[in-house]
């Protein structure tokens, strides 16, 4: 994986993580169920983290 690729997941994931943190944001208001986004919200971050290191290698 390049850098230029790492960095392009990265947004991708960064941008994913806003939507889906509105979306929880939005559905605890109404009291439904957010386990699912909160999962999902984890996923992201562990992937992030992933790809964090792989560029801190990189350097």
């Amino acid at each position: 994986m390049t850098k230029s690729q790492i960095e392009a997941e990265m947004a991708e994931l960064k941008s994913d993580y806003i939507r889906i943190q509105g979306d929880v944001e939005k559905a605890t208001s109404f009291g439904v169920n957010t386990s699912a986004g909160e999962r999902k919200l984890i996923e992201i971050e562990e992937r992030l983290a992933e790809l964090n290191k792989k560029m801190d290698e990189m350097d």
